[in-house]
């Protein structure tokens, strides 16, 4: 049996109930979106306010974004969002492209017609859904970024290995942060429409090798324009 997983929500990785829970599914989306800017420092006392929250919550919430990679505690200073850089950029693209191959090879190989269906439909709705809600000028359609992530999941939704689905949703999380920092930019530069397309047509005739090439080639593309966008 597949691991047909669903959507994996970039602000909620799992169910929160608790108050601390909701502080850190707020506070992640506000990293992950660039609200809270890189290497900013988060003010206790402005976080509070922000998030309409006690301290002791607030800081559980800081805490359990520390070893995500998305908060930084430093010893008398207090807590900062972690900073972006052009290694951690490289570093990470480099590993979603690794991983994705295996999960996207593995999923071509077990996906049936139910799979192909989604991968169709997914498809249809990206390219149906504008990137920019003004076509002249960018302005993020945030229907654009739900539809774009459920696609990348039903490409891999079919590798049979939760785990590993996991690592790759972690990864896409990290470096939604990147694009979001650097979006304009790269809106005027890629059509990203037609690069989803060919890796669409290319799963769906189970071409696994070209696939798989045009699925870390776009990733690649993504990461030059960003780095184009970050400081030496």
């Amino acid at each position: 049996m597949g691991c047909h997983m669903n959507q994996t929500d970039l602000a909620a990785p799992m169910p929160e109930t608790t108050i601390a829970g909701t502080i850190y599914q707020r506070l992640r989306a506000d990293i992950l979106s660039g609200a809270l800017e890189p290497a900013s420092k988060l003010q206790i006392r402005a976080l509070v306010e922000r998030y309409q929250t006690g301290q002791t919550p607030l800081r559980e919430a800081l805490n359990r974004l520390a070893p995500e990679g998305l908060v930084e505690n430093k010893a008398q200073r207090g807590f900062f969002v972690s900073p972006i850089t052009r290694k951690e950029l490289e570093e990470f693209t480099k590993t979603r492209c690794w991983l994705e191959e295996i999960a996207l090879r593995e999923s071509i190989r077990n996906g049936g017609q139910d799979w192909e269906e989604e991968l169709i439909v997914a498809r249809y709705r990206l390219q149906r859904t504008p990137r920019s809600l003004d076509p002249l000028v960018f302005k993020d359609n945030p229907g654009w970024e739900t539809h774009h992530r459920h696609f990348h999941h039903v490409l891999l939704s079919r590798c049979e290995s939760a785990t590993l689905l996991t690592f790759c949703n972690q990864l896409a999380d990290r470096l939604y942060r990147y694009r979001m920092i650097s979006i304009s930019r790269a809106f005027t530069k890629r059509h990203v429409s037609d690069e989803h397309s060919k890796i669409a047509e290319a799963a769906l005739e189970r071409d696994v090798e070209r696939a798989t090439a045009l699925l870390t080639e776009h990733y690649k593309r993504t990461a030059i324009v960003l780095l184009e966008s970050l400081p030496e």
